[in-house]
């Protein structure tokens, strides 16, 4: 007789670590903890932002722990106080209390007893290497575009990156071009998976882009006001689109530390009156400029320490509202932009060749609802939320039987 009682095994739990849970440009990490089918997911956060956007049980906030005193040696004390009567000491006598870690993260991943860390962003990775290691469990690592570059140039940093390349079970990347700078950086390529920016598309709803009757055209950008996604360069694009267009309004979306130089620069250019500044906007209310807007831009350009962009996921949810894409072949956006296709690319930091792209899209209405056609299609046949996110969920099954299959290696030997 069959026993009824036998309980159903549970899906594997996975601690989703990340420094901050959530910033309003991470949405794509909240979609990824939101919609997993095949996993349990626990979010791990040093802090704790926007709960108010981004609800989500359960959320545990680290506890950061305190550096405990120095132990003192009381013989070297005695030794150099009073024998040879040396003090200050020649050399230390007291000594850190070892293994020191600036949160809790063993005791809690102990206590938890999950099968699998993700952690987000590489930088983060290496700011948690030696708690993962002394907790002795799987982990794997997303890289997003920025901790390509962030702190490479920090005394000790890349020996440390170079330690998690060979301490995480797999290690991701949301493009190819992202894949191919973790690899030029020392990552085995055999460790390497790309998955790319979930995007929900079931509330982005397409609409064929038509030219506007009274030359009022809007080309929108979201994103953060940062030196990598080109702002100044598309406002000198737009300078010279602005002659044969004089009402185009610029439409920006998002918040940054370049929002006065933008200004400035556009103040410089005559485009004072054609750039209009949104703010950062909820989902509801980007949608609704990505349906006033005729055309997208990005114009993202690599930056002076090496920061470039993986797949900007504001252009794909753009795409998929039909907005053609006016953008530059900059780290992975050709993964995603067919240039004469569903957009047009320019080289990087390129205004001339920009303005070029836009004034042929602009003087061309058949080419603007060609482009915005095939935009809404291609993005929903390569980035749709559900596969990405199941995609997601293959590497970490992959990742837990990589390890299992290691430690069964490992006990046969042993055997």
């Amino acid at each position: 007789m069959s026993n009824d009682n036998t309980p159903t095994p549970q899906p594997p739990l996975v601690i989703s670590l990340c420094g901050t849970f959530l910033k309003p440009e991470m949405q794509s990490i909240y979609r990824q903890v939101n919609g997993f089918q095949r996993v349990r997911t626990h979010v791990y956060t040093q802090s704790l932002e926007n709960p108010e956007l981004f609800p989500f049980e359960p959320v545990t906030v680290l506890k950061k722990l305190p550096r405990p005193r120095l132990k003192g040696n009381f013989l070297l004390r005695f030794w150099y106080k009073h024998v040879t009567k040396q003090w200050p000491p020649p050399r230390p006598v007291n000594r850190e209390v070892s293994p020191y870690y600036p949160y809790d993260l063993v005791e809690r991943l102990r206590a938890d007893k999950p099968d699998l860390v993700h952690v987000y962003y590489g930088h983060k990775a290496v700011h948690f290497l030696e708690m993962l290691v002394d907790w002795e469990g799987p982990f794997v690592v997303s890289f997003h575009g920025v901790d390509v570059a962030k702190f490479i140039d920090r005394p000790g940093y890349m020996e440390k990156l170079q330690e998690v390349f060979a301490k995480a079970t797999l290690l991701m990347g949301r493009s190819q071009s992202l894949l191919e700078r973790l690899e030029f950086l020392g990552c085995p390529a055999e460790k390497l998976r790309l998955n790319h920016t979930p995007i929900p598309l079931d509330h982005l709803p397409s609409t064929v882009k038509t030219a506007p009757t009274d030359g009022a055209w809007r080309l929108v950008q979201a994103c953060r006001l940062i030196p990598k996604k080109g702002i100044l360069t598309t406002l000198r694009a737009l300078a010279v689109v602005k002659p044969r267009y004089p009402q185009l309004k610029y439409v920006l979306c998002g918040e940054g530390p370049l929002k006065e130089k933008i200004l400035q620069k556009a103040r410089e250019l005559d485009l004072e009156e054609n750039v209009e500044f949104l703010g950062w906007l909820d989902q509801a209310a980007l949608l609704e400029q990505y349906q006033l807007a005729h055309l997208f831009l990005h114009a993202s350009e690599t930056t002076k320490d090496s920061d470039q962009e993986g797949i900007p996921n504001s252009m794909l949810e753009a795409m998929a509202a039909g907005l053609p894409v006016i953008a530059t072949n900059h780290g992975g956006i050709p993964e995603a932009v067919t240039h004469g296709h569903d957009g047009l690319l320019a080289p990087e930091a390129s205004p001339n060749q920009l303005a070029a792209h836009l004034l042929a899209v602009m003087g061309d209405e058949s080419k603007l609802s060609e482009l915005s056609r095939h935009a809404a299609a291609s993005v929903r046949a390569n980035f749709g939320s559900e596969a990405q996110i199941a995609a997601l969920e293959d590497v970490y099954l992959e990742a837990l039987e990589k390890k299992r299959l290691e430690v069964a290696g490992s006990a046969a030997k042993d055997g």
